[in-house]
């Protein structure tokens, strides 16, 4: 195993996977279909569908008024996964895409990334590092504009500004930074939640949440996405510092290049991680080796 696969394997991680065209039951059905363990529904305000693993672990799935008919749609919520668990997300994701799940603009994947254990300094340096990258990141993804307006906004300058002041130390400094005063029990829907890279759950669940990404039934994409926010985390906590200074500007010119770049320095490079890349750089412009383009008669 190279050296920033075994830095990810030591994190924790989990996801939210929305759907529509598929029951929250026949979610429920397909993920045990690769989990095994058993079934139970047990209704309450999400109409929550349960499955409890042999290890005793609980996948979910759930409704979510952004994704329309409430009758024929699912979030599924897994539970906290490490590294070791990729090939079973995969399957499920193949195997809710078999059963009929659909990924429509409304929808989207959501990946938490486990920081307890985190100090403040480095959970500022994944915001500043996702910060300084944030319009090639989500170019990279294809986040929808409309989604950008709304559900996914960008980083607030002012948090930005704010964190650069403070420098925080504590738990209670990183706080003020990010709600703008001090608010260590954050309610669950305050809206601070809306940004590409959230912070509102490191003080609800210990983690921290990436939004960019769309709505995914490729598991390909899944794995992606997964490692690429597995990734920086990893990045943010060796990093001995990281700067919010001249945030890239995203040029269509050399976009495919600049990110290929930023998947280099944070170590995802090499054989292992090449489907990966492919999927990452797939929606960008340009030319992955050439920076303004391939020479003419190269």
């Amino acid at each position: 195993m190279n050296a920033i696969l075994q830095k990810i394997s030591n994190l924790t991680f989990g996801t939210e996977l929305e759907y529509t065209y598929i029951t929250r039951e026949h979610a429920a059905q397909a993920v045990q279909s690769v989990v095994g363990g058993r079934i139970e529904h047990t209704g309450g305000a999400y109409d929550t569908w349960t499955v409890i693993t042999p290890d005793g672990r609980q996948w979910k799935a759930v409704s979510d008024s952004s994704l329309g008919d409430r009758a024929t749609s699912a979030e599924v919520v897994s539970p906290i996964l490490t590294l070791v668990d990729m090939d079973a997300l995969q399957e499920i994701v193949r195997a809710l895409r078999k059963a009929g799940a659909k990924t429509p603009e409304c929808t989207s994947q959501h990946v938490h990334i486990g920081v307890d254990g985190w100090t403040p300094r480095q959970i500022a340096n994944l915001t500043r590092i996702y910060y300084k990258q944030e319009m090639l990141i989500m170019k990279a993804v294809g986040t929808l504009e409309k989604r950008i307006q709304r559900y996914t906004k960008l980083t607030d300058r002012e948090f930005i500004e704010r964190l650069e002041a403070i420098k925080p130390a504590t738990n209670e400094e990183l706080n003020r930074a990010w709600f703008g005063r001090l608010n260590m029990h954050p309610d669950h829907y305050d809206s601070h939640r809306y940004r590409g890279l959230n912070l509102n759950n490191v003080w609800r669940t210990g983690t921290v949440e990436f939004r960019i990404f769309n709505g995914v039934s490729h598991a390909g994409v899944a794995k992606a996405n997964i490692l690429f926010c597995l990734t920086l985390a990893a990045k943010a906590l060796s990093a001995k510092c990281a700067s919010t200074k001249q945030p890239r500007q995203y040029d269509e010119a050399s976009a495919k290049y600049d990110f290929r770049v930023l998947l280099i320095n944070i170590g995802m490079n090499g054989e292992e991680f090449k489907n990966t890349r492919m999927h990452l750089l797939k929606n960008l412009p340009g030319s992955a080796a050439w920076k303004n383009g391939r020479p003419a008669g190269r």
